[in-house]
């Protein structure tokens, strides 16, 4: 039933060395994967810089990229945290939300978070893109404290989990190399349902 959201993919590698070797010391000692999940969790949202916040070249796709630089967009930390649940045997998917860029409407983009399955609590999403003032994402299931919350009538969270990152998020990442590039041109959906972008 999980083990798709299981896979070692190219994006999703997480049979890299040093995802194995970060994967086993944030397990280290714990026997529960909800704390397992939570330090995995919390090691990504603290120690990946998100891109923008700190203004950090390359623009990071797969999750051992996000690992080496240190940084990432949410997409690619996103990708980083699925990387080190999977590498603990944690089922982790993709999700995602359809946000104004400028919080007025008008111009929009995706933000992408997690959903991890935890025994306890079945799927539960996180989102580690990283705090910073007004944004507060925290793990403590089974409520959800995500990055943000939808408000404008074009916003919208999606509610599938996709064992995979979505194909306009991947063609995005790997269109620009620097930071300000992809701000300028962050991915968008706007079809009801991100099962769609799937098919074909």
């Amino acid at each position: 039933m999980f083990a798709r959201f299981l896979e070692t993919t190219v994006i999703i590698d997480w049979y890299d060395p040093e995802i194995r070797a970060q994967a086993n010391d944030l397990s280290a000692g714990v026997g529960n994967p909800v704390q397992t999940a939570k330090r995995c969790f919390e090691w990504v949202r603290d120690n990946i810089q998100h891109s923008s916040d700190y203004r950090r070249n390359p623009v990071t796709c797969t999750a051992s990229e996000a690992m080496a630089h240190g940084t990432g967009y949410c997409y690619a930390k996103s990708h980083l945290l699925a990387a080190l649940l999977r590498a603990n045997g944690i089922p982790a998917g993709f999700c995602y939300q359809r946000l104004s860029v400028d919080d007025n409407g008008a111009l929009f983009s995706l933000h992408g978070f997690n959903a991890v399955h935890l025994p306890e609590y079945g799927w539960y999403r996180v989102d580690s893109r990283g705090n910073r003032n007004g944004i507060d994402a925290q793990f403590c299931p089974p409520v959800e404290r995500l990055a943000y919350r939808p408000n404008l009538p074009d916003e919208r969270t999606f509610p599938e989990i996709l064992s995979a990152p979505h194909p306009t998020v991947i063609a995005a990442l790997r269109r620009f190399d620097r930071w300000d590039e992809l701000l300028e041109s962050l991915p968008d959906w706007e079809g009801p349902t991100f099962a769609e972008g799937l098919q074909g």
